[in-house]
């Protein structure tokens, strides 16, 4: 259940399209870019240049809160969760966190080597609900990394979201582990061709 104390959620962008056309001017990059899969790629969709930018941020948290609330079952006597991988995934999971009145988790890349030597931090426990939030999936491989993580520590992933899809086989990847993948947009929406 959604916290009462939640703050009031923003409007919805009047338009996808037109957020897409927005999100893609911030962050589309052409050159000669070497991706996290090993890939070399013609463009690079830098997510911090909107993932920065509040008035990007806010209208993409709404549509990926919105995405993890129909994931979500409100009825499961789990509690439920919101997770999101260092670095890309930090903002986002965050403003998701704060739209929902939810809890959330940042999965490191790896263990840190001092203090807790934690792989995750905040609060996760077994038999939780967590949905992942992604910014950019190619191959889906830090995904799959995170549901593994994830279900390592006893939780439940409700699924997986991502702000882009590259269309590059993450979708076939991620479902691959038994886990719903939804994309907020992919980049055929964003007018991206190779």
């Amino acid at each position: 259940m959604e916290s009462p104390h939640a703050p009031a959620r923003p409007a919805p962008a009047q338009n996808t399209n037109d957020l897409a056309a927005r999100v893609a001017e911030a962050c589309l990059l052409r050159g000669t870019f070497t991706l996290r899969s090993g890939r070399t790629s013609s463009y690079y969709l830098d997510k911090y240049k909107f993932s920065t930018r509040p008035e990007l941020l806010g209208p993409v948290a709404d549509l990926l809160a919105e995405r993890a609330r129909a994931l979500l079952d409100p009825h499961a006597a789990m509690p439920r969760r919101l997770a999101g991988a260092e670095l890309g995934g930090i903002p986002l999971v965050t403003a998701c966190a704060l739209r929902l009145g939810l809890p959330s988790i940042f999965i490191r890349n790896a263990k840190k080597d001092y203090g807790t030597a934690k792989q995750l931090e905040g609060e996760l426990n077994t038999g939780d609900m967590v949905v992942f939030f992604e910014d950019v999936t190619t191959s889906g491989g830090q995904s799959v990394e995170a549901v593994n993580t994830l279900r390592d520590a006893g939780a439940t992933v409700a699924g997986v979201v991502t702000t882009i899809d590259r269309q590059e086989g993450a979708r076939d990847a991620i479902e691959a582990t038994g886990v719903p993948f939804h994309a907020i947009f992919t980049k055929a929406d964003l007018g991206v061709s190779d």
